[in-house]
């Protein structure tokens, strides 16, 4: 990889973060980028590679917290932003992208008898509970510890708790974790812990007349990149069938990453409702909910609100359309790219772990993965993940980033079409340089 630099490699972010900070609210768009060693700013990316205002140059394993499932700039995407370029763009009616992306949306997505756009997937998610809610005439939503469904009161619940704030397993307690979040925001929310059946059902038992929905990422990405265990999401669709309740899957991340038709076409279970965003338009913000026709219907004629001045912008529907061609051209071959080559590195992180006597647990799958180090032989919920070495954890990833790996800060790493092998042999390399560091510091 090239050299990274002066001794303080990130002297231009340094300075933009302290001008940053005279006009932006915490300095940052987004609080989650707030993170070791400075939020760094980003002069021009390509493919698998970002440069930042410094000169450094890193392979890209964050992709913009996940949007870009092609890789930087790519062509298509491009050529589609300079053909919209030059059209409204933004109407305030109609337009044929709207039907044009929904179609192909109905054409990959098990769940997907009508779409509906949104700006983002906090946006999204609002939108599927209230769905439920109306379509059931009940108020209760289960959802899992360590399941982030986004910013909003409603869902912002025993996102990541501290142990002592959680309770119990068989009866955890649920909590917020925002200042100024509503207090009654829980009275609407059930929490249990994921990947346990029975615990899921012994909620039911009690309450499963009150619960409008079940809402779960198919696969724990904003925790660990944690599997679900064989069976689990059909034990979930059967239980919420047994009591009139609804499947809501969070794809957000999973959806068009972990295969063309998501995780539900992945895992062969198909929910009633379906929340999308992030690798739908390959990096311009663009939400869906897709879902079953009855359902999906009560908005407008059926009462439910809805509503949005930036929904179904011709900008991002036209980098969906490019993205979704791009990723079923030649039956799906971008994505198996990007899952082969992920594939191929979480083995080579796990190889280079044990030559390096490091104890370091690789979670999740191709596209999206994880990182932990962890004595614990096996992770199967957030609870789990609190064994979790964190400032182990920072510590490499502060290494990697120096030799030129740029991860995200809870150790989750995305792979994009754009990946190579060659990525691949630096990564490993990189990565096992910086556990060599790690373990020459303890």
């Amino acid at each position: 990889m090239s050299s990274l630099g002066p001794p303080d490699r990130w002297s231009g972010s340094r300075l933009r973060l302290e001008r940053a900070r005279r006009s932006l609210a915490g300095g940052v768009s987004s609080p989650f980028r707030a993170k070791f060693p400075v939020p760094l700013y980003f002069a021009d990316a390509s493919g698998s590679r970002i440069w930042d205002v410094d000169g450094n140059r890193y392979i890209d394993y964050t992709l913009a917290w996940g949007p870009l499932i092609l890789g930087h700039k790519h062509p298509a995407l491009v050529e589609a932003l300079r053909r919209q370029a030059e059209r409204p763009h933004i109407l305030g009616a109609q337009h044929d992208l709207e039907y044009e992306v929904a179609e192909k949306i109905q054409q990959l997505v098990p769940c997907a008898e009508r779409v509906a756009f949104t700006s983002s997937g906090s946006e999204a998610v609002q939108l599927a509970l209230r769905l439920a809610r109306a379509a059931t005439g009940r108020n209760l939503i289960l959802k899992f510890e360590g399941h982030y469904h986004g910013w909003m009161d409603s869902v912002l619940i025993s996102h990541h708790p501290q142990r002592e704030q959680m309770g119990p397993p068989e009866a955890p307690h649920a909590v917020p974790e925002s200042r100024g979040q509503a207090p009654n925001a829980l009275e609407n929310v059930l929490v249990a812990p994921w990947n346990r059946i029975e615990i899921a059902e012994s909620l039911f038992e009690r309450r499963g007349r009150q619960i409008a929905a079940i809402i779960t990422e198919p696969v724990l990405c904003n925790s660990g990149c944690l599997l679900p265990r064989p069976g689990y999401l059909k034990q979930l669709r059967r239980l919420a069938d047994r009591y009139g309740a609804l499947l809501i899957f969070d794809e957000i991340i999973t959806g068009f990453r972990m295969g063309l038709g998501g995780a539900q076409g992945y895992y062969g279970v198909t929910p009633d409702l379906a929340t999308f965003g992030k690798a739908l338009a390959g990096g311009p913000p663009l939400s869906a909910v897709a879902g079953r026709r009855e359902i999906m219907e009560l908005i407008g004629d059926g009462g439910v609100a809805f509503g949005g001045t930036f929904n179904r912008n011709p900008n991002s529907l036209a980098c969906a359309r490019a993205t979704l061609g791009e990723l079923e051209r030649e039956r799906g071959a971008a994505l198996a790219q990007a899952n082969r080559i992920g594939t191929m590195l979480m083995e080579g992180i796990r190889e280079a772990a044990r030559r390096c006597g490091v104890l370091l647990q690789v979670t999740g799958f191709g596209a999206a993965f994880a990182l932990h180090f962890t004595e614990r032989a096996e992770l199967g919920d957030y609870r789990d993940t609190l064994a979790d070495d964190r400032e182990r954890l920072a510590a490499f990833l502060l290494h990697a980033l120096e030799k030129g790996v740029y991860a995200l800060p809870d150790g989750r790493m995305y792979v994009s079409a754009a990946h190579t092998e060659q990525d691949v042999a630096e990564t490993v390399a990189a990565v096992e340089s910086a556990l060599l560091q790690l373990r020459a510091s303890r």
